[in-house]
């Protein structure tokens, strides 16, 4: 019996054009102009990450803050992928999903989950209190990718692995198959990448 395997995907970048939770934050600024005022707290954290290469949970816990200036963050979440899926979506991805398809990102899993249940498949991303826009945990990123994908499905073996970024190579050394994913361009993955 020939079994199939579950693909997993990385998300930003690599099923979706844009960094979806950028995306995101502006498509709610253009609604809710009033979200302006996390803008500078945003800026800085970013900056610090940056210039310290550092912890990305600091900057995530800033950046999310802006959840507590909207009234309804599950509209705003319904209403962007109903308007916007269509654009960021990849074409590739659309003509191979599969009902066992595992999207595991840094992304929030609150604004990944209405997509994924949309197109029928499985979700593991960044934990976020959507009260506060705190993490819960860590940032599903890195290690952690990998060790939330384990926790959500125990014994999990994977069949293709695709992502955009080296930095999950992990991910893709436990796949039979893996590949590098630059714009619409799908590649095997390098040898020795990571």
């Amino acid at each position: 019996m020939n079994e199939t395997l579950p693909n997993v995907y990385d998300f930003d970048k690599t099923i979706v054009y844009p960094d979806g939770g950028a995306t995101f934050f502006f498509f709610c600024l253009r609604r809710h102009p009033a979200l302006l005022r996390f803008l500078p707290g945003q800026i800085l954290a970013l900056l610090r990450f940056v210039m310290r290469h550092g912890r990305e949970a600091p900057f995530k816990a800033e950046y999310y803050r802006y959840l507590r200036g909207l009234r309804d963050w599950r509209e705003d979440v319904r209403v962007f992928w109903e308007t916007q899926s269509a654009k960021l979506l990849k074409p590739w991805y659309l003509a191979q999903l599969r009902p066992d398809d595992i999207i595991v990102s840094c992304s929030a899993e609150f604004f990944l989950r209405p997509l994924c249940e949309r197109l029928g498949v499985r979700v593991v991303g960044t934990l976020v209190d959507t009260e506060t826009g705190l993490l819960e945990g860590y940032s599903c990123y890195g290690p952690e990718k990998l060790r939330r994908l384990r926790e959500a499905f125990e014994g999990l073996e994977i069949g293709g692995f695709y992502s955009d970024s080296l930095s999950d190579a992990p991910l893709a050394a436990l796949a039979r198959q893996a590949w590098l994913v630059k714009g619409d361009k799908v590649t095997p993955w390098p040898e020795g990448g990571k």
